[in-house]
């Protein structure tokens, strides 16, 4: 039977996988999938689900496809694909921590994590390949041990996995909220109160395409924000965030929808009069917490505030210092 359906699937390596949907609620293919595999992002499950690699009872499966209890669930996974384009490049690291199995390291602002249209060159995965040799063939093939993303102007903490082991297991650590993910920022105005929860599901822009905003449960994904303001800098304040999810621009979406969005982000905030000239948003990965891939042990990372974020602070607060003389 293995042999039949890896012929009719394709040919070459690659592995089969027997699933049965054990749930009493129904839930579409797609998402269950990324469950089951958390070493795989959902575009990449719809993407296998896109090129007849799945199939439910027999029947090449949809993205859409509700399971119910008991279903059988065939999933070809092919090898990895090659990263023999992507070309090592030596590039100045900031490393945390690093042993066999991890590195976490602190990235600067500019820097994309991984290559995309536009960023074919420079970004992390570039310097982690020149770094780390055996990153190759880890979580397909522009993205090699990759765990989580910064967006190109966040900076701070973010975990690389140098084994598929650690790779699975941190990336199940991010799914269950065991590893903890913090990040301070610098928005416009006061939000009321001192603490807060934001929830709202997140998607694709409605007009602009290359933009995300808060949309209804069924256009988005589920995402929770948690905030507490730190400090009143006049018309900004100074704001930690802690994660509950990892969607795509989180933060900064939710803190424009709130209408406080995040000092510098060109995307989400409006054009406005800033203190001293900014080249992205302020907003840093000051903390890490997990749980070590293999040996378990809690560990937990601290980035340091980077030079022109710590600038700002220090205009600010002269500024909220000579309005209250």
């Amino acid at each position: 039977m293995t042999e039949e359906i890896t012929q009719s699937f394709g040919k070459g390596e690659g592995k089969l996988l027997n699933l049965i949907y054990p749930k009493p609620l129904p839930m579409r293919l797609d998402r269950w999938l990324t469950s089951q595999r958390a070493e795989q992002s959902r575009a990449r499950i719809q993407k296998f689900i896109e090129a007849g690699l799945v199939r439910v009872n027999g029947i090449q499966g949809q993205a859409k496809t509700p399971l119910r209890q008991g279903d059988e669930i065939q999933l070809w996974m092919p090898p990895p694909e090659p990263l023999s384009y992507l070309k090592p490049e030596r590039m100045q690291l900031n490393v945390l921590f690093e042993d066999e199995h991890l590195i976490v390291l602190n990235k600067p602002s500019g820097v994309a994590v991984h290559p995309a249209p536009g960023h074919k060159d420079g970004t992390l995965v570039n310097g982690l390949l020149h770094h780390c040799p055996d990153l190759p063939g880890i979580s397909g093939k522009l993205r090699p041990g990759i765990v989580h993303r910064l967006d190109k102007d966040t900076t701070g903490c973010i975990v690389v996995a140098k084994s598929q082991k650690a790779l699975v297991k941190l990336q199940v650590q991010i799914q269950k909220r065991i590893a903890s993910r913090n990040y301070l920022a610098v928005v416009h105005g006061v939000p009321k109160g001192e603490e807060g929860t934001i929830i709202g599901a997140i998607g694709r822009h409605p007009v602009d395409r290359k933009k995300y905003a808060v949309v209804s449960d069924e256009k988005g994904r589920h995402a929770c924000t948690h905030w507490k303001l730190i400090e009143r800098l006049n018309d900004y304040s100074l704001m930690s965030f802690k994660l509950d999810t990892g969607r795509t621009h989180q933060i900064r979406v939710h803190c424009a929808y709130t209408g406080h969005p995040v000092v510098g982000d060109s995307t989400y905030s409006r054009c406005r009069k800033l203190p001293i000239n900014l080249s992205g948003q302020m907003l840093h990965a000051s903390k890490l917490g997990l749980n070590h891939p293999i040996t378990n042990v809690r560990m937990e990372f601290e980035a340091p505030l980077p030079e022109l974020f710590e600038r700002l602070l220090i205009v600010l607060r002269k500024k909220k210092r000579v309005s209250t003389q």
